[in-house]
């Protein structure tokens, strides 16, 4: 899937962290924020998008992706959107269906057996009765 320039809106901040003077100076850290709501994809693309971003989606469906790892804004840029198309190609395959499977009969049977000896365990815990 291509991502829709026109969807994308970056803002550059200062960033935390090494640095030194620059990081007071320099708008090095990215807020990318994507539209899903505008864009064309398929809805049940845009369901899981959503929910694979997790906290970073708004009410509206804007992703909120914040990019500060590097030291330059080019390469938090990059950053940003790498990150950006990795959480869309994600949410474009679809989840493969989980195929029930049951217990088999020779697991089901050792935990009878297993619980039978727990049972003659306890048992044997009980107040020994002397003889009156």
């Amino acid at each position: 899937m291509q991502i829709d320039e026109k969807r994308l809106e970056e803002r550059f901040v200062r960033a935390s962290g090494p640095g030194g003077q620059n990081v007071n100076k320099v708008a090095t850290a990215v807020e990318l924020r994507y539209d899903t709501a505008a864009a064309a994809m398929p809805e049940a693309v845009r369901a899981r998008l959503l929910k694979l971003a997790g906290a970073r989606a708004t009410k509206d469906g804007v992703i909120v992706l914040f990019a500060d790892r590097f030291r330059d804004q080019a390469r938090n840029r990059a950053d940003a959107r790498a990150r950006l198309e990795a959480m869309i190609e994600k949410a474009a395959t679809p989840p493969r269906p989980r195929i029930a499977t049951k217990t088999p009969k020779s697991q089901k049977r050792k935990r009878r057996e297993d619980k039978a000896k727990r049972s003659v365990v306890k048992q044997g815990r009980g107040r020994v009765r002397g003889e009156d």
